[in-house]
């Protein structure tokens, strides 16, 4: 796979960055307005994201910029905390920002870019379209304005439908207008669809017509780069906001490194996920110290940066300069903004995740489709954060479920050759007379390790004339303490059976520490044949 190119902004990347340039800032105002704060910090965040990746990341396509889904988790985040006013929950919100890019450096410089694989593939996306649901729902109120009593899906919904009689149906106009023309110009990448229906409804307001027809508009924003700081929380507060950072930190590297290695597979490009996980914490702190939102590299952002043409970061950097004269320029004006066309950006934006269709391939194979439904449910039923949450927990119990299964093949050889295969899948395999070859499926490890060789043990107490018995640990490539234990234990049981035990195809790993256990019931002649047939039929 070839790299990425530098950050050297050439026509293609100019092309690019003006052209997203026009999808990320309405998307950055709207993306406030989810998170529950100011409209500056989408903005801000927008900044901190293109410069730090632009100059420090690994993939030519990613745009790192706020999310719908880290905003929706820091809004659930925030709305949780009781008894708080409206200062320090935001002050708390930027120090989840603050925490979480803290996490990320730490991961970064401990080298643990696979730390998203915790999350499975089937619950992210329940998790995405489940999220999705519940974004669309939660930008109705804006749209139709209408104040709900409730917050939860599925009482929103219900305080929303008993409210017809007052909706504002020429905000719904303009929401179901605003989503038909981004619809029609997604056909052209390089039209700003989302800063044209910006342009329409700033007109709308400042000439009175929307606010004659009742519909809000954002409101002024106010930009200052000339304070940065940290949030002013005491030792308990900052405290109470470790887990939330470390949940907001796994489900944004989860969805950039989804998205960063979708695109540079599709090229070829290498990835290098340590170097995005130090970039992307870089871009989470320099954003919270003017209290702004926290940033990843999301999959619509990306698509349309890669769709425009973009060949480097430099397209990125090119779109922060272009935001940012437009910000300059165009600051007061941003505030006409109506609220129904940013809710429509919002649903125009979640509308790739909000497609069934992705779950159809899980009912196809059979395979984890019930964990990809509980992940909607959770998210819908518990609410964004407890159900990414209840996400991470179903990602955790199915990696312990897969390791503590206790599948034990056993092995016959295929014909005359030199390969042992499993005898309930091969029939033809035969086993060779008063040997038995056990393999686990699973590496050993503490959850299974004693249910695996009491399975091993039940099948040698019913075979008669055993007279050696071969282990093959070919799915093992290193053994914790309990494992050992468990693996000693067996040994010291085949010695009081009087039958001599060959290990095969033994990991170096494994012998390395088996040579420092030194077992008398396991002397390095144990484990010296690589293949199942040499320990089978050990050399004179």
């Amino acid at each position: 796979m070839s790299s990425a190119p530098a950050a050297r902004p050439g026509i293609a990347d100019l092309v690019a960055g003006v052209s997203i340039a026009g999808l990320l800032l309405p998307e950055a105002v709207a993306y406030s307005g989810i998170a529950g704060m100011p409209p500056q910090a989408g903005v801000i965040a927008l900044f901190a994201g293109l410069l730090v990746y632009g100059l420090f990341g690994s993939s030519r396509f990613a745009i790192v910029s706020a999310t719908s889904s880290s905003a929706a988790v820091l809004f659930a985040a925030t709305a949780a905390m009781p008894g708080v006013d409206a200062a320090t929950r935001l002050a708390m919100g930027t120090g989840i920002v603050l925490l979480a890019g803290v996490f990320f450096v730490i991961a970064g410089l401990a080298k643990l870019g696979a730390v998203s694989s915790l999350i499975a593939k089937p619950v992210l996306r329940g998790f995405a379209l489940g999220l999705a649901l519940t974004i669309v729902v939660k930008q109705l109120p804006k749209v139709l304005a209408v104040q709900p009593a409730h917050s939860d899906f599925f009482r929103l919904a219900f305080d929303l439908a008993a409210a017809w009689r007052h909706w504002n149906l020429a905000g719904a106009a303009m929401a179901i207008a605003a989503l038909l023309l981004m619809r029609l110009f997604s056909r052209w990448r390089a039209v700003p669809a989302a800063l044209l229906v910006i342009a329409a409804g700033i007109a709308l307001d400042a000439s009175g017509i929307s606010r004659a027809w009742g519909v809000m508009a954002v409101g002024p924003m106010a930009l200052d780069f000339s304070h940065p700081g940290l949030p002013s929380l005491d030792r308990a507060q900052w405290l109470s906001l470790v887990e939330l950072a470390f949940a907001m930190a796994l489900i944004l590297y989860a969805e950039s490194y989804g998205s960063i290695r979708t695109f540079a597979m599709r090229r070829g490009d290498n990835v290098a996920p340590n170097r995005d996980l130090l970039a992307l914490g870089g871009a989470n702190l320099l954003s919270a110290l003017f209290q702004g939102m926290p940033v990843g590299a999301g999959y619509s952002a990306t698509s349309a940066n890669e769709s425009a043409g973009a060949q480097s970061r430099a397209a990125g950097l090119v779109a922060g300069l272009v935001v940012g004269v437009a910000v300059l320029t165009l600051l007061p004006w941003i505030a006409h903004t109506p609220e129904p066309l940013l809710a429509a950006i919002v649903i125009n934006a979640v509308g790739h995740t909000l497609n069934p269709a992705a779950l159809r391939p899980y009912f196809q194979w059979r395979r984890d489709r019930l964990v990809a439904l509980v992940a909607v449910a959770a998210v819908v039923l518990l609410g964004v954060l407890d159900g990414l949450l209840a996400a991470i927990g179903v990602s955790l119990l199915l990696l312990l479920r897969g390791f503590s299964r206790t599948n034990v093949s056993w092995l016959g050889r295929l014909r005359q050759s030199h390969d042992y295969v499993d005898v309930a899948r091969h029939p033809e395999a035969t086993v060779p007379p008063g040997v038995l070859i056990a393999r686990p499926e699973v590496p050993l490890f503490f959850g299974n390790a004693d249910a695996v060789f009491a399975a091993i043990r039940a099948r040698i107490d019913g075979a008669p004339a055993l007279h050696r018995m071969v282990l093959s640990l070919e799915e093992s490539p290193d053994l914790d303490a309990t494992s050992i234990e468990a693996l000693c234990e067996f040994a010291a049981y085949m010695r009081v059976r009087g039958v001599p035990l060959a290990l095969a195809r033994v990991k170096d790993e494994v012998r390395d520490v088996l040579s420092k256990v030194a077992s008398p019931d396991l002397p390095a002649a144990a484990y010296a044949a690589w293949s199942v047939d040499d320990a089978v039929n050990p050399p004179a």
